[in-house]
């Protein structure tokens, strides 16, 4: 597995819907290798730090295997690494088979799975489209992010290694896939139990899960 691309961006003030907004999500490729810290990478930041940003969403990982995917359902988009607001443009990491809890080393850090990507409406102002919103989260192909365990520096071309898991490991495409539910059945209700006893879980998707359990008496 490999690391593609490292993508960073500011923010900016871009006119959506009549409005101004702030938003990092337009990111590009950094031929240089960059100082990975504890809440992002140097010559990245977020803007909205109370949905964006912070230790449990420190880095955005986005496989190039989705790329093909949206270049078929986005004829004459153009779609450059980091097009979907990643940082890292990874080789080989797919939700299906990542799972919260995963510990990941690239280039000289350590990182640590932690949710999946929800997409937020900046999603749409990115590709001028407030339907790909739903459209990215329907694909399954969301990504995911990650905490960083140790600090490092990282590049374009570094190898990326899982190298250790959750005791009971639920896929990252699991446990979006709990949280979108509109009910559980007893299956998913020991899914979610498990997913709530992994550590890097945060506490936010934690009390989202334990209240949604509660509403549905599992």
């Amino acid at each position: 597995m490999k690391l593609l691309s490292v993508n960073c961006g500011l923010p900016r003030e871009v006119t959506w819907n009549g409005m101004t907004v702030t938003t990092s999500i337009y990111k590009a490729p950094i031929a240089e290798r960059v100082a990975l810290r504890t809440l992002n990478l140097d010559g990245d930041r977020q803007s909205d730090l109370s949905v964006h940003g912070g230790k449990f969403k420190a880095v955005y990982f986005y496989s190039l295997e989705h790329y093909g995917y949206w270049k078929a359902e986005l004829p004459g988009t153009p779609l450059p690494f980091g097009a979907f607001g990643e940082n890292f443009t990874v080789e080989g990491l797919l939700e299906n088979t990542v799972c919260i809890g995963d510990r990941i080393t690239v280039g000289s850090a350590e990182l640590v799975v932690t949710q999946p990507r929800l997409p937020c409406y900046k999603l749409g102002i990115r590709f001028a489209s407030e339907e790909m919103i739903s459209r990215f989260l329907a694909s399954g192909r969301t990504g995911f992010y990650t905490a960083v365990m140790r600090e490092g520096d990282v590049g374009a071309g570094d190898e990326v290694t899982v190298v250790g898991q959750a005791a009971d490991p639920v896929p990252v495409s699991e446990a979006t896939r709990l949280y979108v539910a509109k009910e559980f059945d007893a299956g998913d209700a020991q899914q979610v139990r498990r997913l709530m006893a992994t550590n890097a879980l945060p506490d936010s998707w934690k009390e989202y899960f334990e209240e949604k359990l509660e509403r549905v008496g599992r």
